[in-house]
């Protein structure tokens, strides 16, 4: 009887955890920022102004706006107010990185493997991010599907987690991860990079020819007398099929120029327009063919030299891609470095001289625009989402501190009063390797699993 009626309890209370965690996900709120520095990044920088965000999206901006009845209010006098810091390239909140069984994995998707328990989360709004680009790792020369997620911690329903209606995305990869995993480890293609741009090509070329078959079958299944039977559905052809198509947006890993343009011209053949590289250390050597092509790069701020592949570039990469024309952000794939990627931004200030609004595109409206949601973030703007970071003093501040990080009008970063574990399940008996905790938080692109984990690196 007595373990009947735990049971019970136990079931209520999983009942009442589903339905808080549903509710969550769902919050939109209601705030308003008075006073402060708010710096819009596409309309100039206000002083002493106030931001309104009602029912999670910015509803005015101005001065001497009135708090609605139920809303939180936030003195913002001698603080920054600005856009919610976006991520292009991370693998926070994920509990697999790579399908690293094939060359090719199109049909798989990190949005399966979204762990809204991930303490990282929450470490990333405390440095003002609140979207991030879930990445597929660069295990394949054509991963998986990504997801772009907003960072709404607390919620124990992976579904709170997604950014409803950003576009679709895709992971690709060149160079020594690809060929190093199938080629070295397997003996399949690719081994070399002639075989990665060989997989690129006749995945396409098949991809192509599937998409032909059901547009044929689609256009005559409706004529009289229609006797023909659909093709076979394959996931992994439909989704080349829609990059074909325009419909999904590719990242590709990526260090070497030569292999940078290799990938456009392959694209060009095939007529696939929409192409964001990541890393791209040696983007700089081709900027003004990546600005012609329309393609984007995201990029980290002075990391390189970790491997044979990366051990040349330059911190003036962002600052020479952006005076190029080129749509430049700054991004972590770390979880660390998501902590700070306000300094990160700060940097190009150094190296290349990019003024105060050129360096916070770098980790606002521009990421928005490589993940294609810039009409609803990445800037201060009336009817944008309510996705808000403030700081202590100016964001590129070496001396600036976050204070407070909104998402959809709900503070989800409050320095002053958080409690100090913010975990959502702490186990007080967990023990910590600390061989795998030192490397945790840094790049996962190579993360198969545990054990190669300790193997492999970026």
């Amino acid at each position: 009887m007595r373990l009947t009626n735990t049971i019970y309890k136990l079931s209520l209370i999983f009942l009442f955890a589903c339905v808080c965690s549903i509710s969550k996900a769902q919050e939109k709120g209601d705030v308003l920022i008075k006073n402060g520095t708010v710096l819009t990044i596409t309309k100039g920088t206000l002083e002493n102004t106030d931001v309104l965000i009602r029912d999670g999206k910015i509803s005015k901006i101005g001065k001497g706006l009135k708090a609605p009845s139920g809303a939180r209010e936030i003195d913002a006098t001698g603080k920054y107010v600005m856009p919610g810091i976006i991520d292009a390239h991370s693998h926070i909140a994920l509990s697999s990185i790579n399908e690293a069984t094939s060359p090719v994995t199109a049909e798989v998707w990190t949005g399966d493997a979204l762990d809204p328990l991930d303490v990282s989360i929450y470490r990333a709004l405390a440095g003002g991010v609140t979207i991030s680009h879930a990445l597929h790792g660069s295990a394949n020369a054509i991963g998986g599907q990504s997801e772009t997620i907003k960072h709404r911690y607390g919620t124990l329903d992976m579904d709170g987690l997604r950014m409803e209606g950003a576009p679709r995305t895709i992971k690709f990869a060149l160079g020594e991860n690809p060929t190093r995993v199938h080629g070295e480890r397997s003996g399949i293609v690719p081994k070399t990079r002639m075989g990665v741009e060989a997989v690129f090509r006749s995945s396409f070329s098949e991809a192509k020819q599937y998409m032909e078959k059901w547009d044929t079958y689609n256009s005559a299944k409706g004529k009289k007398d229609f006797k023909g039977s659909a093709p076979e559905y394959n996931l992994r052809l439909e989704t080349l099929a829609d990059i074909l198509r325009g419909n999904i947006v590719v990242h590709c890993h990526s260090y070497r120029a030569d292999e940078i343009y290799m990938l456009m011209q392959v694209f060009k053949d095939f007529g696939i327009k929409k192409l964001v590289f990541q890393h791209v250390n040696e983007g700089f050597k081709v900027a003004p063919e990546l600005a012609e092509f329309g393609a984007m790069a995201s990029v980290f701020a002075d990391w390189w030299d970790y491997k044979f592949e990366v051990y040349y570039s330059t911190a003036y990469n962002a600052a020479i891609l952006t005076k190029n024309g080129v749509v430049t952000s700054i991004n972590s794939d770390s979880g660390e470095l998501i902590r700070h990627l306000y300094h990160e931004a700060a940097k190009t200030q150094k190296y290349g001289g990019l003024s105060d609004e050129e360096a916070l595109k770098l980790i606002t409206i521009n990421p928005a625009k490589q993940l294609g949601i810039e009409d609803r973030v990445g800037s201060l703007e009336e009817g944008k989402d309510g996705d808000v970071a403030i700081f202590s003093a100016h964001p590129l501040s070496i001396y600036t501190v976050p204070l407070y990080t909104i998402v959809d009008g709900v503070v989800e970063f409050d320095r002053e009063n958080d409690p100090a574990d913010m975990r959502l399940y702490p186990d007080p008996e967990e023990t910590i390797d600390v061989t795998l905790h030192e490397r945790e938080d840094e790049d996962r692109c190579m993360d198969i699993n545990d054990a190669n984990y300790l193997l492999t690196d970026k």
